[in-house]
């Protein structure tokens, strides 16, 4: 007679601790992941291009004349500004493409394998800075063509670039936090005209502050849209820039500080 013996069943080997030197490759691994399907969908970078040559057009032509006097001046006056309503309005597209990721089950994919946990996130924003970047060039080589000119340097320039950018990866969270809550993309879309209009039109991205009644100045000149506005155009075309700069990463640094946590943790909850 042989004598059966039981084993009892393994338990389940945890994935092992991602060290940050491999989740940050991880990061990079999935960002290109988001950007090479352009390659086979350049489409995707339509609301990056046509909607912010819309915009341009659209109030340098039409009302420029009424605000500044001269399409000339008012896109100078604008077009800053113009640049930094844009990086807002396409964050939302960071929150829409993590939410169709999430309901198709690409993210259940995803965590069968030794992951960090912040990866996927930090690689849907990676992917949509380069985005973000891309639509900055684009405007600006619009403008050229309609007049606009580089008032100060090249670095300052530059370094409006880099700001726009430091500001897109704090708001991106924002976005994040939405598409992880949000039942469908559709959602997400709604949220982000819902309250990025507000923000972005009761600012002084299409016409001076001054001109505004005195009890709505008081909010547009807290608005972070008009600190990043007010830096923009002192790095593009001259003016103050410490205090708006200053004021752009403090108003960049509490939306990162809030909203970062806040959507990891709404991210594993739902994963």
């Amino acid at each position: 007679m042989t004598t059966a013996t039981a084993t009892a069943p393994r338990a389940p080997e945890l994935a092992p601790r991602v060290s940050p030197s491999e989740g940050l490759w991880q990061t990079m691994t999935l960002a290109w992941r988001t950007l090479v399907q352009i390659r086979h969908n350049p489409w995707e970078l339509g609301d990056f291009s046509f909607q912010p040559i819309m915009f341009v057009l659209m109030f340098t032509y039409v009302f420029g004349g009424a605000i500044s006097g001269s399409t000339g001046e008012y896109l100078t006056f604008a077009l800053p500004g113009i640049i930094v309503m844009n990086m807002l309005f396409v964050t939302m597209y960071v929150g829409m493409g993590l939410n169709t990721d999430l309901t198709k089950g690409v993210f259940d994919r995803l965590r069968s394998l030794p992951l960090a946990r912040w990866a996927p996130l930090a690689g849907r924003i990676t992917a949509d800075l380069v985005k973000q970047a891309w639509s900055i060039v684009l405007l600006l080589g619009v403008g050229a063509i309609l007049g606009f000119r580089i008032g100060t340097s090249a670095v300052d320039l530059l370094a409006a670039a880099v700001l726009i950018l430091v500001f897109a990866l704090a708001f991106s969270w924002v976005s994040v936090l939405v598409g992880v809550l949000a039942a469908d993309p559709e959602k997400v879309q709604i949220f982000g005209f819902t309250a990025l209009f507000p923000l972005t039109f009761v600012s002084n991205v299409f016409v001076p502050v001054d001109t505004m009644p005195g009890w709505l100045q008081a909010f547009v000149n807290v608005n972070p849209v008009t600190l990043l506005a007010d830096a923009a155009r002192g790095l593009m075309v001259g003016g103050p820039v410490a205090g708006p700069v200053l004021g752009s990463l403090l108003w960049a640094a509490v939306i990162l500080a809030v909203f970062a946590p806040i959507s990891v943790w709404a991210f594993k909850r739902r994963v």
